[in-house]
């Protein structure tokens, strides 16, 4: 009877938190893939300077909240290879795809002005990466031929995971949260690992990111 009545207790507590519903959004403070050449082949990257998203936060007393965000950003890499000799042949290849990030932190607002609260947030966060194409062409003897997949030789893992900490502002302006602050994330894998070691995810994360909660 008693864990029943503790679990009631806490549910009712929970309920009774404000919830905070809005969006985040910013940009990225570093490129998600370094790219690199050699004689042969060569990448070209391309990072597109939004990240953008719905985020949900539970506020509880003293200062503490729980945050959760699905943060969207989009990303893409090109490749040109060449072979010498009778069998010469040239292949290129353009991979677009996005990524959704779902970072949970916990946060601790510390006291100042009423309006104005610096804070700082640690937590894990996954990133899942959706609509991954690779276009490729190839040219032998002025024949071209073209084809597609979803599962680049690049590709090392779709999915992976890491640790998260950033600090920031929380400013309250009616019954708006504006919350600027800076994130950074280590994820535990690579997305992309190329064979020549030519490409490679950014394991390193920063962003500099406003979030709109109501």
């Amino acid at each position: 009877m008693r864990p029943l009545c503790l679990l009631l207790f806490s549910a009712a507590v929970l309920a009774a938190q404000p919830i905070g519903f809005g969006i985040k959004g910013g940009l990225p403070m570093n490129d998600f893939l370094n790219a690199a050449q050699n004689q042969n082949f060569r990448f070209d990257t391309t990072t597109n300077r939004y990240i953008i998203g719905p985020s949900v936060e539970l506020r509880l007393p003293f200062g503490l909240s729980v945050e959760l965000d699905a943060l969207y950003r989009h990303f893409g890499y090109s490749s040109v290879s060449s072979t010498a000799g009778a069998a010469a042949a040239i292949v290129s290849a353009s991979t677009s795809t996005g990524a959704w990030e779902f970072p949970l932190v916990a946060k601790y607002k510390f006291k100042g002005v009423p309006l104005a609260r610096p804070y700082v947030e640690a937590g894990v966060s996954w990133d899942k990466l959706m609509g991954l194409t690779q276009a490729v062409t190839t040219t032998v003897a002025n024949v071209t031929h073209s084809s597609s997949t979803s599962n680049p030789a690049e590709l090392n893992q779709d999915v992976t995971r890491g640790f998260v900490m950033g600090a920031g502002l929380d400013i309250k302006v009616l019954l708006v949260h504006i919350s600027p602050g800076i994130r950074y994330t280590r994820w535990g894998a690579k997305h992309f690992l190329d064979p020549t070691g030519l490409l490679n995810s950014n394991q390193n994360q920063g962003e500099f990111l406003v979030g709109f909660t109501f």
